[in-house]
């Protein structure tokens, strides 16, 4: 590859996918496999062992560290064969772990997979068995020098929601209605059942209702809806955080955040701390006028994953295109028409602060730092492609030093 101007093909490996590269030895995973080569002699790579996934089996993320591949994978849940779980085949050996030996949180959450976090020694292929655990199907994966973090997005508790509005709202409903909703409640079934229970019980309200009344209940209902949206929309998506400390390589604890994340870079670990930006909004749940706006957040959760500070209510409409923290900052991207850029100081973790906004055309849907005093951001400014040097010297302040646009 270097000098560039003598740049040539050495030999080729007949995979495709994924690289990582420890020492001589390239990890490649491709498809339902994970292979591994020495390229110690480039001329002639050697292939020297090979791991196999199970058929219910997906390769969610890798990463390289401290002379070990971390393998972060999903598998559907099945009610009809559950455990144990076979993961991969290395070698001779099956890779498997048994249903107690999964973790699970000790409250009621949707579930749809169980994840597992196991090694591979990239000289040999040898697997570790790992830790598993339960979550949901769609994740997010940052990994730090003391964790990884598996973050997963789920619906808040519809039932409970509703439950709360008509609590709130009592002079709209008879008081059999919320008997029975609390009720419904306690079912041991799931929350799709007790949603179509719940559909069941307010047509049966509904039909009761006639004329003028029905008219003025309808309309009653849906103000009040869209106000308790607007002030309870951080009830609607969570985000669940497993935290798995590469030291024990245990479950150190779980965290839930509202909202949505982008991606790997909207976490980052910090002196203990775990910085997380979210968007919060809504998504056509419940039937009524939902144009309730997005907001972004950022929150900061200690060690044992709780909660300790928060900036909340960036970008009212917008949702987040980029993220980035950065030591004792961090900066968020929204857009919807302008480009807010966000510079937060995060040096107290449990009173962060929104410092400083600029508004330019177009976004960034990547941020990368130069050094602790400028960002680069890639992105796009109408059809062409746009990239923005971020002068953050002065906190409350940012600038937009230079741009190029790529025609």
């Amino acid at each position: 590859a270097f000098p560039p101007a003598d740049l040539a093909k050495k030999s080729a490996i007949d995979k495709t996918g994924n690289l990582l590269l420890e020492n001589n030895k390239l990890v490649i995973f491709s498809g339902q496999k994970i292979y591994g080569y020495d390229v110690s002699n480039p001329s002639a790579p050697q292939e020297k062992w090979s791991v196999q996934l199970k058929d219910r089996t997906q390769l969610v993320q890798a990463r390289s560290y401290n002379g070990k591949i971390y393998i972060i994978s999903n598998s559907s849940v099945s009610k009809y064969d559950p455990c144990p779980m076979d993961w991969f085949v290395a070698g001779e050996k099956t890779i498997s772990v048994p249903c107690d030996s999964i973790y699970h949180p000790g409250v009621v959450v949707p579930v749809s997979s169980t994840y597992n976090i196991s090694t591979i020694n990239p000289e040999t292929g040898e697997m570790s068995s790992g830790i598993s655990f339960l979550g949901s199907y769609s994740s997010t994966v940052y990994m730090s020098k003391n964790a990884i973090y598996v973050a997963y997005p789920y619906s808040g508790n519809t039932i409970d929601f509703f439950f709360g509005f008509l609590s709130k709202n009592q002079d709209l409903f008879p008081s059999e209605l919320s008997n029975r909703l609390k009720k419904l409640q306690e079912y041991d079934i799931s929350q799709d059942a007790k949603m179509v229970e719940f559909k069941k019980i307010m047509e049966e309200f509904e039909s009761f209702l006639e004329g003028d009344e029905k008219l003025r209940i309808e309309n009653e209902m849906e103000n009040r809806m869209n106000a308790y949206l607007t002030e309870h929309k951080r009830d609607l998506q969570k985000t669940d955080i497993v935290k798995v400390g590469l030291s024990g390589f245990s479950v150190d604890s779980i965290g839930t955040v509202p909202g949505a994340l982008l991606n790997q870079f909207s976490l980052d670990e910090y002196q203990n701390y775990l910085r997380v930006a979210v968007t919060i909004g809504q998504s056509g749940l419940f039937g009524f006028d939902e144009t309730q706006d997005n907001e972004n957040d950022v929150y900061i959760l200690d060690s044992g994953m709780k909660i300790v500070g928060e900036v909340k209510g960036m970008g009212l409409n917008e949702r987040i295109y980029s993220a980035r923290f950065i030591e004792d900052k961090g900066y968020v991207v929204t857009f919807r028409q302008t480009d807010p850029f966000y510079v937060l100081d995060l040096s107290n973790p449990s009173n962060p602060q929104l410092k400083g906004e600029l508004k330019i055309p177009g976004y960034s849907s990547y941020l990368h730092p130069i050094n602790k005093d400028k960002i680069i951001g890639v992105g796009k400014e109408g059809s062409k492609v746009k990239i923005s040097l971020f002068d953050v010297t002065d906190s409350s302040n940012p600038r937009e030093a230079a741009k190029y646009t790529l025609d």
